[in-house]
């Protein structure tokens, strides 16, 4: 039987090396974009300029044929957040993603929108997410760090919600799953609550440089293929 393909990653990394970034994401089972901080591919900087990471081009050629990669897009319920007016967050959204997909040729994309806080939007972010979802034939999902009402999330179009699942119990809502996967954000095998068929794992949130050294990347992926070798038993 084939290996499951659960192992993947939010984004960013601590790297300032474009090939070092790369190797390290084709190593897990979904290889994702990375994105590097320390070149200029903090969120709300790349957005200045979408379509434009330091590590696309290799990425794309490296993963050239891949059944099934990850990329990620700061949403538009972030940028509206952090200033930009709801048209400008939707079109920087799509247009750095278009730029992204454009370029990959692979079987399959999924695509999260990272919405750090959107549990504090206030505002009908869903309505936001409408056009891209119809723009693009990938799997969507959506990544949030903070805690939030997870019924929203659950009774939404999304595929997969990744959450950070080392804080948040999200299984105790009442709406909790409605059909979509989830892609836990793990420290701990203990962090699993209810691990199903298409499910994925993570780490709770992006390996940005402030927190974490190129050191640290060995150990979480470790500490995430040992976890995941522990659920390869669990049925489909």
């Amino acid at each position: 039987m084939d290996k499951k393909k659960i192992v993947t990653q939010i984004g960013s990394l601590p790297y300032d090396d474009v090939d070092k970034a790369v190797e390290y994401s084709l190593r897990h089972d979904i290889p994702f974009l990375p994105e590097l901080p320390k070149l200029g591919d903090a969120m709300l900087d790349y957005i200045k300029n979408p379509g434009r990471l330091s590590c696309l081009e290799t990425f794309s050629q490296n993963v050239d044929g891949y059944e099934i990669v990850k990329i990620q897009c700061v949403g538009p319920a972030t940028l509206i957040l952090s200033g930009y007016s709801e048209d400008e967050a939707v079109a920087r959204t799509y247009e750095h993603i278009s730029a992204i997909v454009d370029g990959l040729h692979v079987r399959e994309i999924i695509l999260f929108l990272d919405e750090p806080a959107l549990g504090h939007a206030g505002f009908d972010y869903q309505q936001l997410w409408s056009p891209i979802f119809d723009s693009f034939d990938v799997i969507f999902g959506v990544h949030v760090c903070g805690n939030m009402n997870w019924d929203e999330l659950f009774c939404s179009g999304l595929d997969i919600i990744s959450f950070d699942a080392s804080k948040f119990d999200i299984t105790k809502y009442p709406q909790y799953r409605k059909g979509k996967r989830i892609a836990w954000g793990i420290k701990t095998s203990e962090d699993v609550k209810d691990f199903q068929e298409g499910d994925l794992l993570t780490l709770p949130c992006g390996m940005g440089p402030k927190f974490y050294s190129d050191e640290d990347c060995q150990m979480s992926l470790e500490n995430l293929l040992e976890i995941s070798g522990r659920l390869e038993g669990i049925p489909s």
